[in-house]
């Protein structure tokens, strides 16, 4: 049988349970409770601000394109060189920037590791001379450094203006059988040459090199790369270098706003080499001139 002390002790264990409970709930711990649900509650809310801000952003970009674009890359086609780890999203939503601004694609091609790879820099420097033998004296630079060759070459098979369409899509061919460059099966002269960065760094100088040694060969050159490459990483160290004076930057570019960004430094390129745009860039968000 269950004795009458059993029952009070029953009872007053029940009676403390509430009485604790009823402490917590309305004591300091309850406070911290209800503060914590505060800034988490707090939280969420900025970040669906800041994801709502850019949606906007992004919004605004894409609708306000073709009126800021002005049919400014009208007639002028561009070569899109993609660099290893490149966001094949980000190289088809350019492309379709362009054509919204009145130019075309004239085509896209692929660089392969071995062409930034400073292991295969033998092969590279080769494959300059060998090519740089077939044209025609001071076409490519005697004193030009390995990379900054290669990116001679690259650029005259592109634009093709300085040499032969022969000789260019011999270059193409070369590059390809080396496995530094994909090439389309078909290609047409272009004036203007984007770069996109891929995630993965590259090394500062052969990047620079490439880079001058387009410029050297085209109209304008543009390189663009996402918003961590601008705050921190290839695109960042690149505007350090003094070639940030012959190539536009933009970052950004993995959104929409980067996009239009990238599309209008291409426009501004046709007469204006160099400046750099979007989130980090020094020159403005947005190059309307």
């Amino acid at each position: 049988m269950i004795s009458y002390r059993h029952h009070v002790v029953s009872l007053v264990a029940v009676f403390l349970a509430l009485a604790v409970g009823v402490v917590l709930g309305g004591g300091p711990l309850s406070e911290l409770g209800r503060a914590a649900t505060t800034d988490s509650a707090r939280t969420r809310a900025q970040a669906q601000d800041t994801k709502a801000a850019a949606a906007f952003g992004d919004d605004f970009a894409s609708a306000a394109a073709r009126t800021l674009y002005g049919d400014r890359l009208q007639g002028h086609a561009v070569s899109i060189v993609s660099m290893p780890g490149a966001d094949g999203d980000v190289v088809s939503g350019i492309a379709a920037q362009v054509q919204a601004a009145g130019g075309s694609v004239a085509g896209t091609y692929e660089a392969r590791p071995a062409l930034v790879n400073a292991s295969e820099k033998s092969l590279v420097d080769t494959l300059g001379s060998q090519l740089m033998t077939q044209l025609d004296d001071g076409v490519v630079g005697t004193d030009a450094s390995t990379y900054d060759r290669i990116g001679q070459l690259i650029g005259l098979s592109l634009s093709g203006d300085k040499i032969s369409l022969d000789k260019a899509a011999s270059i193409r061919q070369s590059l390809a059988g080396a496995q530094l460059m994909t090439s389309p099966a078909q290609a047409s002269r272009t004036a203007l040459v984007l770069v996109v960065l891929g995630h993965k760094d590259t090394d500062d100088a052969i990047l620079s090199g490439l880079l001058s040694g387009l410029a050297t060969t085209t109209t304008g050159v543009v390189v663009a790369g996402d918003a961590a490459s601008g705050a921190d990483g290839a695109l960042h160290g690149l505007r350090a270098e003094p070639v940030a004076d012959e190539v536009a930057t933009v970052d950004s570019a993995d959104s929409a706003v980067g996009q239009v960004t990238t599309v209008l430094a291409l426009a501004r390129s046709l007469k204006v080499q160099g400046g750099s745009f979007g989130a980090s860039g020094s020159d403005g968000a947005v190059p309307l001139g």
